[in-house]
């Protein structure tokens, strides 16, 4: 079963304890708060044959059936490989699951995670299916960032904004996910994932602390140079491209952030805040923010899933990044 968290308690019990049910949702927020999970413990809320009270009994045919991932009402759709896209031929293949009738005589369910890694031809391709389900189906559409859905997709479903954790309860939270951890790494890992405790545990999972101190180093180094950007962009294959891209765009931010406040609070992470302050004092307002603009550029890329060659990016990215002290 789905693991339940304490921050969706309210909004839990008002789709729980619904009579009647959206032929779709979107359940959207933050990457990392639990979307997932909520949508999980719908589906098999909505497919239990006995719930009891606000969950699903876990004991009916329907429940053992989703348990071992071979129930025949439920279709889950997703990308076939990590950071691809779904394709029009995966949301075919779904369009034909919702047509069929319900073999267990109950509803059918469908889950999409997520929603933002259709292209617009697969998404053309839901929206009948989105707009005039077949039979008693309910769809789970769970997005990251509604921003780049389709106002066509979400026009046809009923919006959920999924609350997100205070830091209490974050915090509480990795502290039990990552027992072994110390406080000031998960303070950290919450930092870096922008307080969303799930995508910290997942960060910590694929060493991101490790993969920050390389990145920070190497910038140093750039701006010593003690490194080029060639060397550098050649050593990172193993940081994702997207995590790189994050980064370099937050530091520019908070180098404009202080060139208007001087405030060095502002300056983020210990790991940077004396490189951001040097390059804040060293750089020209005009040549930072065409910076930022070109990083906001070549990231939506990244994010669509464009075919680009990833050292000739970074390379670039570097050679942007070493032009800026001295551009007064």
């Amino acid at each position: 079963m789905a693991e339940a968290f304490a921050w969706q308690d309210a909004l839990w019990q008002q789709l729980a304890g619904r009579s009647q049910h959206a032929h779709a949702y979107l359940l959207h927020g933050p990457q990392g708060i639990g979307k997932r999970a909520l949508a999980e413990r719908l589906m098999a809320r909505l497919l239990c044959q006995q719930p009891q009270g606000a969950d699903a009994c876990g004991q009916c045919k329907s429940c053992l059936l989703l348990g071992a991932g071979s129930h025949p009402d439920n279709y889950v759709l997703e990308p076939e490989d990590v950071d691809k896209p779904i394709k029009i031929d995966q949301v075919r293949d779904l369009v034909s699951f919702v047509v069929q009738t319900a073999q267990l005589g109950g509803r059918k369910v469908i889950l999409i995670e997520p929603v933002e890694a259709m292209n617009i031809n697969a998404s053309n391709a839901l929206l009948k299916s989105l707009e005039e389900p077949s039979g008693n189906t309910v769809l789970l559409l769970v997005s990251h960032q509604p921003s780049r859905l389709l106002p066509t997709i979400k026009s046809r479903c009923q919006q959920v904004v999924c609350p997100q954790p205070n830091l209490a309860q974050s915090q509480a939270w990795l502290a039990n996910a990552l027992p072994d951890s110390e406080p000031g790494e998960r303070e950290e890992l919450l930092t870096l994932a922008a307080g969303s405790p799930l995508m910290a545990a997942k960060l910590h999972a694929q060493g991101v602390l490790e993969q920050r101190a390389q990145v920070t180093e190497g910038v140093k180094k750039l701006l010593k140079q003690q490194q080029s950007p060639t060397q550098l962009a050649e050593s990172w294959n193993s940081v994702p491209l997207l995590l790189l891209f994050d980064w370099f765009f937050e530091w520019s931010h908070l180098i404009l952030r202080y060139q208007m406040t001087q405030d060095e609070r502002g300056l983020g992470l210990a790991d940077m805040r004396k490189v951001l302050q040097y390059l804040a004092q060293k750089s020209r307002q005009g040549k930072v923010l065409e910076t930022q603009a070109w990083i906001l550029e070549q990231r939506q890329k990244v994010l669509g899933k464009a075919n680009l060659n990833r050292v000739l990016l970074l390379e670039a990215l570097l050679a942007h990044w070493v032009q800026l002290p001295g551009s007064r």
